[in-house]
């Protein structure tokens, strides 16, 4: 009896956890973390977990109250169906107390521990998330995710700015460059997942303007996401490490893009899925290498 008690305990705490979108906490802890290392000064140990904590937990916050509003649209999508929600596992008002809750703790720990400022950015990040793309943008525009990424792009700034209490022109340009990044990104998601996004009607690229338009969409933000890599050389904050690894991720991503704009509509699909997972890579390797070239300079 014990142990199925426990097994039981085991599968409500996955299911819980599960609202909190995981795999999308994992690059939000990423990209502050980087803004933290990155940020000059320094902080306690204690400090730095906390504030990650707080990062982590906000976007986990957002990702809970998303699913709560967004419950019924998942559950006719075959990518979501199997969420808690939908299957009944967690009840709507636990998921959306939950939401709420660790979003303020998350906001209020962020401000008592380290400063007003990241605090006030986190808050930003979520009431992007929450009432600009959730609520507002993502049921009404093919635009949804170029406006509603900022809140993906705002934890370096975040992180940067519980180091020093400020934000500059170095965090702008990594919040810029994963802004920039989202788009492409989340449009070779809808490619192949249009047929959930059609069977619900939601406005995404690909059911509204058709795979053809939004692989010119792609390319032409993978060129704009290439030149918001390159600031950050001329700003003196990469160097040789960061340079190098920019281009050639930058050649591959551009590349990927015009054989995707060039390809036949039925041979799409599965390369769009592959430029799904290359932008992953992506936006951690290139900033792995701005942390290495940062970091070794700081040596010599």
């Amino acid at each position: 009896m014990a142990s199925k008690a426990q097994s039981s305990n085991i599968t409500r705490f996955e299911d819980y956890f599960s609202l909190l979108k995981p795999r999308v906490m994992s690059l939000v802890i990423f990209t502050g973390f980087v803004g933290l290392v990155l940020a000059p000064g320094s902080l306690h140990p204690i400090l730095s977990v906390t504030a990650l904590l707080c990062i982590s937990v906000g976007s986990g916050a957002s990702g809970a109250i998303n699913m709560w509003y967004e419950r019924h649209l998942d559950a006719g999508m075959a990518r979501t169906s199997k969420r808690p929600l939908p299957l009944g596992k967690i009840h709507p008002d636990d998921c959306l107390f939950l939401g709420v809750f660790l979003s303020m703790m998350s906001v209020m720990i962020m401000g008592l521990a380290l400063n007003y400022l990241a605090a006030g950015l986190l808050a930003l990040a979520i009431f992007i998330y929450v009432f600009v793309y959730t609520i507002w943008l993502k049921p009404r525009t093919v635009q949804n995710i170029v406006i509603g990424g900022a809140s993906g792009a705002l934890p370096p700034m975040i992180g940067w700015a519980a180091v020093t209490g400020d934000v500059s022109i170095q965090s702008f340009f990594m919040f810029f460059i994963i802004f920039m990044w989202t788009p492409p990104h989340f449009w070779a998601l809808a490619i192949f997942k249009s047929d959930d996004y059609k069977k619900v009607g939601l406005p995404m690229l690909p059911v509204v303007k058709g795979v053809d338009s939004t692989c010119r969409h792609i390319f032409v933000y993978s060129i704009l996401l290439a030149l918001t890599t390159f600031p950050l050389i001329f700003l003196g904050f990469g160097h040789g490490v960061y340079a190098l690894t920019a281009v050639l991720l930058n050649t591959k991503l551009i590349m990927m893009a015009w054989k995707l704009l060039r390809l036949p509509e039925k041979g799409k699909e599965p390369l769009s899925k592959r430029f799904f997972g290359f932008s992953i890579f992506y936006l951690f390797a290139l900033f792995v290498a701005l942390v290495i070239d940062q970091k070794l300079i700081g040596l010599f």
